[in-house]
């Protein structure tokens, strides 16, 4: 072999060992799930959804889970609100095969989708959360791709807890979030700036108490059927 053909050989080599390495196959393969101590899911569906009305999910974690109550009331005879809320973050790769999973048992066609992900999995770093977070809306795009979508951005903590949740952390994420999903042309409900003007609602250093999670719930609602009147 003379030495051009053997150069060319070492460079397409080169070449082909680079797209191996850097190719989505192994960035999504050192994506791995770091646990919490508890994991749970909560999932609710209307026992007898109404077919003459539309249907709305949310999606999100226990602060969505806290909510829905009030969401579901105000949205009565409106629209059928389904949850699926869980402690499994943005990050985690098990989290777009759940919300998949979910969406072929519900079979559902969902005229607006609310969701949130942002209060736990603090062993990624925002980094990881950043670069994790397209597919998390893709995720949620494929529930429905004609869904109008409301992102609703994490609220504030009571009293930090280290490594997380942490207010500074909370507030970078949302950063993060809010950025991506502006440029996706997602509506956005303030969730956070709404409860910084309810610190005396706090049930625990995370949750709000029922009048707080009413609070959330009025303005989560009021936006949804506002989706809903744009989709008619």
């Amino acid at each position: 072999m003379d030495v051009r053909k053997k150069n060319i050989r070492s460079a397409m080599l080169f070449v082909l060992s680079a797209v191996i390495l850097w190719s989505p196959v192994h960035v999504i393969a050192q994506q791995i799930s770091k646990p919490e101590e508890i994991e749970w899911t909560w999932e609710v569906r209307p026992v007898h959804a109404d077919p003459t009305l539309p249907n709305v999910l949310l999606l999100g974690d226990s602060i969505t889970r806290n909510y829905y109550p009030e969401v579901k009331k105000q949205l009565d005879k409106v629209a059928n609100v389904y949850l699926m809320s869980s402690s499994t973050s943005v990050g985690d790769p098990r989290l777009p095969l759940q919300i998949k999973e979910f969406a072929a048992m519900e079979n559902a066609s969902f005229k607006v989708i609310h969701f949130n992900n942002g209060m736990h999995g603090w062993e990624y770093s925002e980094a990881e959360y950043k670069a994790a977070f397209p597919s998390f809306l893709n995720a949620v795009r494929q529930i429905n791709p004609s869904a109008f979508l409301i992102w609703a951005t994490t609220t504030p903590v009571k009293e930090d807890i280290l490594p997380g949740p942490t207010n500074a952390r909370v507030v970078a994420r949302n950063v993060i979030a809010n950025r991506l999903a502006q440029q996706a042309g997602i509506s956005i409900d303030r969730q956070h700036a709404l409860m910084l003007h309810h610190a005396d609602q706090y049930q625990d250093k995370v949750h709000f108490n029922p009048a707080g999670a009413t609070i959330q719930g009025d303005q989560a609602a009021r936006m949804i059927r506002e989706a809903l009147e744009k989709q008619k």
